[in-house]
């Protein structure tokens, strides 16, 4: 069953062209450094509630088939980020087989360790966009990340406890 957080992620509707943002919204949902390092400025113990870990096939992963490169399975894994106990953002990560290769296969091993501290300690790591959406009142993104030009998916829900509201 999946938890209601992932279900309000998976519902966001992504802007065609970038809407008007006041500066706050704005600051907080064009982050190109790490969520976890932010959260942590705020003075919050982050912690990761792992809510799934596992190889999947395509139709799990249908939203975003389209950004990523065909593949017989992905790795998702979807989160919680919790600031001192409090979740904040439900992160879901979606990962080719093929980007598994190399050091990259440490992204499979990630368990409570965010993914931010995997992802910002790599020189080779680039954003190719964010796309910014919203559902119901909750602001999300989504990003196509590279580690050593292999793509990865990082959706992101900013829940009604995180500090962008």
């Amino acid at each position: 069953m999946s938890h209601p957080a992932l279900t309000r992620l998976r519902a966001l509707r992504y802007f065609n062209t970038l809407p008007t943002l006041d500066a706050r919204l704005s600051d907080w949902l064009l982050l190109e450094d790490s969520m976890t390092r932010r959260f942590e400025q705020q003075g919050k113990r982050v912690t990761v509630t792992l809510l799934r870990e596992a190889f999947v096939g395509r139709d799990e992963v249908a939203d975003e088939l389209a950004l990523l490169p065909e593949a017989s399975r992905y790795w998702l894994r979807e989160i919680l980020l919790c600031a001192d106990e409090v979740p904040w953002l439900a992160g879901r990560t979606v990962v080719p087989e093929s980007t598994l290769c190399g050091p990259e296969i440490a992204l499979q091993k990630l368990g409570k360790i965010p993914l931010g501290r995997y992802l910002f300690t790599s020189s080779s790591l680039s954003r190719d966009f964010i796309e910014i959406g919203c559902d119901a009142g909750l602001w999300g993104r989504r990003s196509r990340l590279r580690l050593s030009g292999k793509p990865l998916v990082l959706t992101e829900l900013f829940l009604p406890a995180s500090p962008l509201y």
